[in-house]
């Protein structure tokens, strides 16, 4: 079960406490110690694309979006 999905199912349950409890407890992706999802973007919350070089913590995606804010110059 993806990330979104999982999300999406608590939220529909948050009106039955018993159900919810039982969803988490069979249904809840288990804590990562090492791995890719270990790490999110931090703006946007993706797993994948993550750019953990100097601190950054970005996916490429949104590393994209900020690069010029941040400093980084694109040449040609």
């Amino acid at each position: 079960m993806t990330y979104s999905n999982y999300k999406k199912m608590m939220k529909q349950l948050e009106v039955k406490p018993a159900k919810l409890k039982k969803f988490v407890k069979h249904n809840a992706p288990k804590e990562r110690s090492c791995g890719i999802a270990t790490k999110r973007c931090s703006r946007c919350g993706r797993i994948r694309g993550h750019i953990d070089k100097y601190g950054i913590d970005l996916c490429r995606q949104c590393f994209r979006d900020v690069a010029t804010k941040i400093g980084f110059k694109k040449y040609n």
